[in-house]
């Protein structure tokens, strides 16, 4: 199972063992120096992708981390100059990409990703950074990865509790962009074609990790899911990862799972008919609802409570997510953000 998409900006591949042809990617773009990226936990995988490479490979640095600190960037650019390096690669999931988009910008590199989750940030010219515990964003073509290369073997071993959050994550890249304030037809079919990839495979990949068809179609999906995104503005869940992830320093996936089903039904009062499309592929009469039912049935995280937050701290998350907030197609007051963020917090069914 292998595949190519065409794209202006990327170089975008598919396909069992296609890590493999990492080297040739490397001599395509015409570079020999290659600083290979990962987080401590995928360290071991940076080493066999650095082997690989062989001389091509000037170094790893696995101290990627959540939500993409400037304090490790900046340690990453300084280790990076130690050893010359002319292009970056990233293995891992949002966490490394996040941390290979912020080198390329600031040195001028390509950088090739190898995706180990449903992150989707490969595929966007979107950076989250974090600094003194406010997370932003920003997007410029430049952070955009050069090549992709999505494997689904090196799925197989991605934990249960991160398969499913990591898949509900990019879910949530393709349900804001069905009510974006700039969404097209063209992005409207990509959210759509993605989410429903998730719908059908994700269950599969919970019950057998080593379906590797199951695994790509999910990888598909979180081609789609990430691709659109990209292309539309964030709107209110967005907003509110960005914010408990930033400022609380939750687990990025974990946030988005929770998250999702919440901010779908606090939109949903409002537009209705541009969710509906979610209503109709679980077969239910609420999106919001169907997302929450989607995610239980997963066996994933349902409540804030569990991921440490304190209910104490729901005044201020209610504060700063309605504090220069983005544009969204319901109106944001503090009181509906309050009440939306308690129900999170237990963890209850979205009315």
């Amino acid at each position: 199972m292998s595949g190519e998409l065409a794209t202006p900006a990327q170089t975008i591949r598919f396909g069992s063992g296609i890590r493999y042809e990492l080297a040739a990617e490397v001599r395509q773009l015409d570079r020999h120096h290659a600083l290979v990226l990962s987080t401590p936990e995928q360290s071991e995988i940076a080493l066999d992708v650095a082997k690989r490479l062989g001389v091509m490979a000037s170094g790893v640095y696995s101290g990627a981390t959540m939500h993409t600190p400037v304090d490790i960037t900046e340690d990453a650019l300084k280790y990076a100059a130690s050893v010359g390096v002319d292009c970056l690669v990233s293995v891992g999931g949002g966490s490394t990409t996040g941390l290979g988009k912020a080198l390329s910008i600031r040195m001028g590199l390509p950088h090739i990703s190898i995706p180990t989750t449903y992150a989707g940030s490969e595929a966007t010219p979107i950076l989250g950074e974090t600094a003194d515990g406010v997370k932003s964003t920003f997007s410029d073509p430049a952070v955009l990865p050069s090549v992709v290369l999505y494997d689904p073997d090196l799925l197989v071993s991605l934990p249960q509790h991160m398969t499913v959050t990591s898949g509900l994550n990019a879910m949530a890249h393709a349900v804001e962009a069905l009510y974006a304030k700039n969404r097209t037809v063209e992005t409207t079919r990509l959210a759509i074609e993605g989410l429903e990839a998730f719908r059908q495979a994700l269950p599969d990949v919970v019950k057998d990790p080593k379906d590797i068809k199951a695994r790509e179609m999910t990888l598909r999906g979180a081609w789609a899911c990430g691709s659109v995104l990209g292309r539309v503005g964030m709107a209110l869940h967005h907003k509110l990862c960005h914010t408990l992830g930033g400022s609380f320093d939750l687990p990025h996936a974990a946030i988005h799972a929770i998250m999702l089903p919440h901010a779908t039904a606090f939109n949903e009062v409002s537009v209705p008919d541009l969710l509906a499309p979610v209503a109709t592929m679980f077969d239910a009469e609420k999106s919001g609802q169907a997302l929450w039912r989607f995610a239980s049935d997963l066996g994933a995280p349902l409540a804030l409570k569990d991921l440490g937050l304190r209910e104490s701290d729901l005044d201020q998350a209610a504060n700063l997510a309605t504090t220069n907030p983005y544009w969204n197609p319901r109106q944001i007051d503090h009181n509906g953000i309050r009440s939306l963020l308690q129900d999170a917090w237990n963890g209850t069914a979205p009315m």
